[in-house]
């Protein structure tokens, strides 16, 4: 039987997250330009936002009232993990604003060797805040559950070694994910239009994230020049 949902996951059911993020080299990368962007996603019907960086998310929870999913992305060396890696990341991202944080919950090893149990426990209890944990596979869903966490994202499948072959979006994933789970399961990563949210939704994701291929000018521009240098060289 699913868990009933806090308040902040019952606001996203069945509804759309906008992720505002850019690449640290663009600039889109500031504060007031994500902030920006988020508001106008929420002013036309998105019911939530992902954000990264404690700046971009104090900086969003000035302009817009819907829940922030926030997370910081941290380059550790030795270690693949990244999203909110540890504790301190997380508060950072408390502090800031965030309303639900995003954490990385593969099977990976994590730095500092602190397990996820304990980091979702220390969250809850510090923070007071839900846990949204970014997975590959089921068994990394079913592990991340059992760990206590509140909602579960498709998010990291196909982006790390053991998925790396198998292209976002996981929506075979996410079907065996909401019959498994009691918890929300999160459609994230690789949703590239209007129809493939309406699969996750038909496949019974409690909400759907989209990234690129909404805010993401940077990849999506690059993918369209791609093919003009493709005509050019053919010339």
């Amino acid at each position: 039987m699913p868990q009933p949902a806090s308040p902040i996951l019952q606001a996203l059911k069945r509804k759309l997250v906008v992720s505002c993020q850019a690449p640290a080299n663009s600039p889109l990368h500031n504060p007031t330009v994500i902030a920006a962007i988020a508001q106008a996603a929420v002013n036309n019907g998105a019911a939530g936002v992902r954000i990264d960086t404690p700046a971009h998310v104090q900086a969003v929870r000035q302009r817009v009232q819907v829940p922030i999913i926030g997370l910081w992305k941290q380059v550790i060396p030795g270690f693949e993990v990244y999203i909110t890696p540890q504790l301190h990341h997380a508060q950072a991202i408390a502090a800031a604003g965030a309303d639900l944080i995003a954490i990385d919950a593969t099977a990976r090893p994590r730095p500092g060797g602190e397990a996820l149990p304990a980091l979702i426990a220390q969250i809850h209890s510090h923070f007071g805040l839900p846990v949204m944990a970014d997975v590959d596979t089921l068994e990394a869903a079913i592990a991340a559950e059992a760990a206590g966490a509140d909602c579960i994202g498709t998010t990291l499948y196909g982006y790390t070694q053991q998925t790396q072959d198998q292209p976002p979006p996981g929506l075979d994933l996410l079907s065996q994910m909401v019959q498994r789970l009691k918890v929300p399961t999160i459609c994230e990563g690789g949703v590239a239009s209007p129809a493939t949210a309406r699969a996750a939704l038909e496949r019974g994701a409690y909400a759907v994230v989209v990234g690129t291929d909404i805010t993401g000018i940077d990849l999506k521009v690059k993918a369209y020049q791609a093919v003009f240098a493709t005509e050019t060289n053919d010339q």
